[in-house]
């Protein structure tokens, strides 16, 4: 397997990280053979489930973050790469269980795992790839690593509880988001980033600068993520657009469009959201809304706040060609909705 990114369906926003993935392919061409060695099982369904997911297109951010941040601070072992497919793997499980929680039927444009070989098996399959994500981490040797994962690892399991309460809840704060995305998403961002550093033997100086700039990448790139499935299509998703507003997710475009409406208004997201009376007409109703309180475009601003944060966390590294790779990661991620 080679570094997943789809050119035809993305000229530009492939374009956009070509120099991330150029001097990463050395790296995340051992980063997928260690892959395809570590999902390997003698229990036949495991590698049928893992490579299911593993080779459906994601672009692998993560570990070229990893293998990134370590290269940039002239590190040349082989660390990273264990700890790069780590992080792969600890967000492949995730996607597994949250198809799970959410019932969802796809992802990066093809049917998701649990319609395929069920629930149960997504989720132990899950369980599988993070317990060979943490064999990684111990083999490494690093303690300071294996706790930047090991704690982003706790700290996403309480973001998907956290999600998981929140559900439905129309008076969930904007704040109250942001507590679970940071969770949910930002933390392995983070984790990545700063993986490599640690492996380098970068300063602490250096690493916080590292894992400041990979929590808020990942709260740009999640609330790019809440813009898309009310703004996007399904090519842009890989999954059904409006998939969040079926399932009663209260991400940012509904917060501030339930805040900002009428007490009419706010009875409709109630009935759709709360009661799940969320079918295809009120799906376009609830689009409707949020053009109407500008509630998508100003999701749309606070991720490009959030990216601004990150390019400013980079900004006391040395100029190298990494630290510039890792800057066109911020503008790729906002240009997904351009």
């Amino acid at each position: 397997m080679g570094v997943v990114v789809n050119l035809e369906d993305g000229k530009r926003d492939a374009a956009s990280i070509r120099r991330l993935i150029d001097l990463t392919a050395g790296g995340m061409k051992r980063v997928n053979a260690e892959i395809l060695s570590r999902a390997g099982s003698d229990v036949e369904m495991i590698p049928e489930v893992a490579t299911h997911l593993i080779s459906s297109g994601g672009k692998r951010l993560r570990p070229m973050l990893t293998l990134a941040s370590a290269e940039m601070f002239g590190y040349s072992g082989e660390h990273h790469v264990k700890l790069a497919t780590a992080v792969e793997f600890m967000h492949t499980a995730t996607l597994l269980h949250d198809d799970v929680v959410d019932e969802s039927d796809l992802r990066r444009g093809k049917k998701t795992a649990r319609t395929i070989w069920g629930n149960q098996a997504s989720v132990l399959v899950g369980d599988f790839l993070l317990g060979q994500a943490f064999r990684m981490m111990v083999e490494v040797g690093s303690l300071d690593a294996l706790d930047v994962l090991s704690t982003a690892a706790t700290i996403i399991a309480e973001g998907e509880v956290m999600q998981l309460a929140a559900a439905k809840h129309l008076e969930t704060t904007e704040d109250e988001h942001f507590a679970v995305i940071k969770a949910k998403t930002a933390a392995l961002f983070s984790a990545a980033a700063e993986a490599g550093a640690v492996v380098a033997a970068a300063s602490r100086t250096d690493r916080a600068a590292l894992r400041s700039y990979g929590v808020n990448l990942g709260l740009a790139f999640q609330l790019v993520d809440d813009a898309l499935d009310y703004g996007g299509s399904t090519k842009d998703l890989g999954k059904n657009v409006g998939d969040d507003f079926r399932e009663g997710k209260v991400t940012l475009p509904v917060i501030l469009a339930y805040r900002r409406g009428t007490a009419a208004e706010r009875e409709f997201w109630k009935r759709a959201i709360e009661d799940s009376k969320s079918d295809g007409e009120a799906l376009g109703k609830a689009i409707g809304l949020m053009k109407k309180h500008g509630a998508i475009a100003d999701t749309i601003a606070r991720a490009r706040h959030f990216g601004e944060i990150a390019r400013d966390a980079l900004a006391p590294l040395p100029p190298t060609d990494h630290k510039a790779a890792l800057v066109d990661v911020i503008d790729f991620c906002i240009a997904r909705v351009a």
